[in-house]
C-alpha cells in the first residue's frame, strides 16, 4: 500500500464484505450447530447400543456356560449312581453320595443364577430398545435438519463463495500484521465488527464519545486510529458510504 488512506479503505472494504458473509451465516442460524450436536448424540447412542448388546452377549454366554456345567454335573451324577450300584463298601457309597449331592446342589445354584441372568437380559434388552427408539427419532431429526440446512446453503452458497473471493482479494491489500490484528478484533467482537465508522462523534461499535482531536485525525485519514474504549479500528464514515465493487 502506498499510503495510510488506502490501507484504511482496504480495511473498511474487508469489513463490509465480512459483514455480508456474517449476514448470510446468520440466515442459517444455529442449524449447523444443531446438525453437529445431533450427529454427536447419534454417535453416543450408537455406542451405547453397542455396549448394551455386548452386555447381552456376555450374559447369554454366562447362561450357556452354566447350562454346560449343568450337563456335566448330570453326566457326573449318572456315573456316580451307576458306580454306587457296583460297590458294597459303605464308605465309598457315602463318598459317591456326597459327590451326587454336591453336583445336584451345584445344578440348583446354576439354575437360580440362570433365572437371575435371564431377568437381567430382559432389563438390558428393554434399555436397548428404548435407546434404539431414541436413536431412530434422532436420525429422523437429523435428516430433517440436514434437509433444511441443505436448502438454505443451496440458496446462499454461491453468494458466499463470491464474497469469500472478494474478501481474499481485499485482504491482499492489507499488511499482514494489520490483517492479523483485524481478525483478532473480529473474533473478540460478538457482532464481528473490527472496523467501524464514527457516528456523530462516537464510536460506531461501542458508541463511546471520541475526543474532538481524535475525530479530526480520523477525518484526515493519515493514521490508523483505535477506539480507546472497545479496541475497534475507527475510520471516517466516507469509507462506508462508497459502494464496494463486486
Amino acid at each position: 500500500m502506498e499510503n495510510i488512506e488506502e490501507k484504511l479503505a482496504a480495511l473498511a472494504e474487508l469489513q463490509i464484505i465480512h459483514s455480508e458473509i456474517d449476514q448470510i451465516r446468520r440466515i442459517r442460524g444455529g442449524l449447523p450447530e444443531e446438525v453437529a450436536d445431533l450427529e454427536d448424540e447419534i454417535a453416543g447412542l450408537q455406542t451405547r447400543i453397542e455396549r448394551l448388546q455386548a452386555e447381552i452377549n456376555e450374559l447369554n454366554q454366562e447362561i450357556k456356560s452354566r447350562k454346560e456345567s449343568i450337563k456335566e454335573n448330570e453326566v457326573s451324577i449318572k456315573k456316580h449312581i451307576e458306580q454306587q450300584n457296583e460297590i458294597k463298601n459303605n464308605r465309598e457309597f457315602e463318598a459317591l453320595n456326597k459327590e451326587i449331592e454336591y453336583a445336584e446342589l451345584d445344578n440348583l445354584t446354576h439354575k437360580k443364577k440362570i433365572k437371575i441372568v435371564e431377568e437381567k437380559i430382559k432389563a438390558v434388552q428393554l434399555s436397548r430398545e428404548e435407546v434404539s427408539a431414541k436413536l431412530e427419532e434422532r436420525v429422523s431429526d437429523l435428516k430433517a435438519k440436514k434437509d433444511e440446512l441443505d436448502v438454505i446453503v443451496g440458496e446462499t452458497e454461491a453468494e458466499e463463495k463470491k464474497l469469500q473471493k472478494r474478501a481474499e482479494a481485499a485482504e491482499k491489500k492489507v499488511e499482514a500484521r494489520v490483517a492479523i490484528a483485524y481478525h483478532k478484533i473480529r473474533t473478540n467482537m460478538r457482532n464481528g465488527l473490527a472496523v467501524v465508522a464514527t457516528d456523530r462523534g462516537a464510536c460506531g461499535g461501542c458508541f463511546a464519545i471520541i475526543p474532538p482531536q481524535r475525530q479530526a485525525e480520523i477525518r484526515q485519514k493519515k493514521k490508523i486510529i483505535i477506539c480507546e474504549n472497545c479496541g475497534r479500528i475507527l475510520v471516517d464514515i466516507s469509507y462506508f458510504e462508497k459502494p464496494v465493487v463486486a
